[in-house]
Formats: C-alpha cells, structure tokens, sequence
C-alpha cells in the first residue's frame, strides 16, 4: 500500500487545519447570529404583546371615561357645589356589595352589562377606582369654574363647575390612566330685565325686582326686603351685565311698598322688540329649541328639569292654564299658557310664559321671568325676582344633558 505524501497531495496540512478552523468559525457566526435573531423575534413578541395590552388598556380606560359622563348626563351623579370635597366612586360591583365610604362620598356600582366587565374600576377601595369630582384647589376647599366670556375662563367665581373623571384602564399586567375635565354644556340667554313683559306690568303690595346681576350662589329669600336692610341681595351682585329691573312693551305701575332696582334704570316702558318665542332668546332655531325640550306635559308634579307644560301640543296658543303651588324648582319651565304661582314658590333659572302670569305669596325667583301675556302682568304679596345670568346658564347646563370636554391627558403612574 502506497502511504499518503502531504508534499505530492498538493495541499499543505497547515493550511487544511486552518480551513477547518475557518468553517468552524463561520458555523460559530452564523450560530450566534441565528441565535440573537430568535432572541430578537421573541423580545419584538413581547414588546408587542405589551404594546398590544397597553393600547388596549387605554382603550378601557376610555370606556370608563364614557360610563362617567353617561351618569352625569343621567342625573345619577349629583355633586354639590355646598361641598367640594364631594365625589362619586362607581366600583367594579353589583349594587348589593359596594364598599362602605365615607360621608363626602357617593358609591355606586357599575353599570356595565353583567358577566363582561371591563377592567376600569375596582371592586373594593383603592386608587384605581373610577372617580368624578369637582376641579378644586389643592385644599379642596374651592371650586373652579368654567366661564367662556371672561379673559381667564377657569375662575372661582362665575360659570360651570368642571367636573374631574379619572380612571385607569386594566389589560394584563398593563395600566393606563386617564384625567378628562368637563363641563355641562353653556346655556346663555339674552335676556332684557329681571321681568320681561309684553304686556302692562302691574307692581302691588311689597313685591321686589331687582336686575343687578346675582351670583347663582345667591341663597334664598335673599332680596326679599329689596337692595338695602335685612337679608340685601347686594352682597351678591357686583358680576358686571346688570339689567333694567323690568322691561315691558306696555306700561308699569308701582303700588303699596312694592320696589324695582337696574340698571340703566329701574324698569323700562314701551319697549320694542319683544322676544317671536324662547328659542329666540337662547339664540336657537324654532326647531331645535322644540326638540330639545321633547314633548308637552300638562303636569305640574314637579318643578325641575327642562319642562314644557302645554294642553294641546299647539305651540303659542296660549290655551293651558297651570299653577304651582309650594313648589322650589330648576332649570327651564316653559308655559303655553297662564300660569299661577302660590304660597312659598322657589325657582332657579328660566321661566317663560307665553300666556298671563299672576303671584301670589311668597314667590322666589332667580334668574329671569319672561311673560307674553294677553292682558296685564300682576305681581302681587312678596314676590320677589332676582335677575341671574349665571343662575339662567347653570340651571339650563345641569338639565341640557350635554357635556363639553375641556381637556383629555394620560398621566404617568
């Protein structure tokens, strides 16, 4: 047997180690290279999955948002503005086992069809609980409002409270939090006086109107001795868009002890331009004010809400007849017809009458009084009307059943 000559092969041995070498080199590379590309697919995987779980989180936390605003628009979230410490938990619970809280708290459960919850609150106490609470200074002692016609709108004064909704959204192990502040959707109405008549405006016994304009804060039977002495509204005017006290398109009478107060004057006769209908005067077309008010009722039940009392459903034909009597009310009411107000009636916000108007007693009325009529408006015994814009804008707000968003952010957690 001829033996192997590693001169005559052609090829020296060193070099075929080094070859060896080389391959195995390049097997190591290509080892590692596939090694780190399975690594990055399984880290691009996760990041995916977290990215995956945090949009859909938020996700979440935007329904919670949503369920909020719902309870607000339904009138199941009442904040007082007496109280700005109150807030509103909504648990991740059924009404039977909502946690016990304290006495500025309003708990309630969710109202997210049963068995597909989703992840935007708690069952219990804690810091993940969907919240609704007023906008307020750090001690929570102060209430920040919402007023578009001033230069800085967010003040303590004047406008809308802004309600704060806070809510984290859960997927997995991933967490979301998101602060949106609102406000009831504003409400202004042009009006003339505190008293607006198109008919002769008749003043007996002690009745006061007064057209400075009140804070919506103004506490009741405030003004009922006038501007001046015991229980004066004057601490709560000084807003600025003061009112005559009465505006009419006829003429007015004053008799006994009654007293007007405004600004240019303290009423004004023979006027012009009284208002084609209420819808003109909130600067609406026919149409919209009719469906925003839905349809007519002809009872007197209640005094609150955006209310429109009517026998016939034929709109301006002054055919109903209704009266209140102890009532204290908010809001709009809307009257196709003559209206009686008796004893101790209470009222903030708009009334509009498209027929004739008598009081009686002790009447309470701020924000605006408008009468069409057919023949003389007579405000008798110790009715008093106290002109609010403020008080007009706020009780329409509360009952339009429409929210404004002024901000939406995510905040870290």
């Amino acid at each position: 047997m001829r033996s192997h000559d590693p001169i005559r092969s052609g090829v020296p041995s060193g070099e075929r180690g080094v070859a060896l070498i080389m391959a195995m080199l390049v097997l190591l590379m290509l080892s590692i290279m596939a090694i780190v590309l399975m690594m990055n697919v399984t880290a691009n995987r996760q990041v995916a999955g977290l990215d995956m779980r945090g949009t859909q989180a938020l996700t979440v936390a935007e329904a919670g948002i949503s369920e909020a605003l719902s309870r607000l628009r339904n009138g199941d979230i009442t904040l007082s503005t007496a109280n700005p410490k109150s807030v509103a938990e909504v648990f991740l619970a059924n009404a039977g086992s909502i946690p016990v809280v304290g006495t500025d708290t309003i708990a309630m459960e969710t109202r997210q069809p049963a068995g597909s919850w989703l992840q935007y609150s708690t069952p219990g106490k804690g810091p993940d609980v969907l919240t609704v609470q007023f906008k307020t200074n750090n001690a929570r002692t102060q209430i920040y409002y919402y007023d578009s016609t001033l230069p800085n709108p967010i003040n303590t004064v004047t406008g809308l409270p802004i309600y704060q909704i806070m809510c984290t959204g859960r997927q997995g192990t991933s967490r979301r939090r998101v602060v949106a502040e609102v406000i009831q959707k504003p409400y202004t109405a042009a009006a003339k006086s505190a008293l607006t008549g198109n008919q002769d405006i008749r003043f007996i016994g002690n009745a006061v109107v007064c057209g400075y304009n009140h804070s919506a804060d103004t506490p009741t039977s405030s003004g009922e001795n006038g501007r001046l002495g015991a229980n004066s509204c004057m601490p709560y005017e000084g807003l600025g868009g003061d009112l005559p006290g009465s505006w009419t398109t006829g003429n007015t009478a004053n008799g006994g002890a009654a007293t007007q107060a405004g600004v240019p004057f303290a009423n004004i006769s023979g006027g012009v331009g009284f208002y084609p209908g209420p819808w003109s005067m909130l600067g609406m077309s026919q149409a919209d004010f009719m469906s925003w008010i839905g349809p007519p009722s002809a009872s007197t039940a209640t005094a609150n809400g955006i209310l429109y009392l009517d026998n016939d459903g034929a709109v301006q034909n002054q055919s109903g007849s209704f009266a209140f009597h102890g009532a204290t009310g908010e809001g709009l009411l809307y009257v196709d017809g003559d209206l009686t107000l008796n004893s101790s009636f209470v009222y903030r916000g708009l009334i509009y009458v498209e027929g004739d108007l008598k009081m009686n007693g002790q009447a309470w009325i701020l924000g605006g009084l408008v009468v069409r009529g057919r023949s003389e408006i007579r405000q008798n015994g110790g009715a008093t009307i106290l002109y609010s814009g403020d008080a007009i804008s706020r009780a329409l707000a509360r009952y339009g059943g429409q929210f404004v968003t002024l901000s939406w952010r995510e905040v870290s957690l």
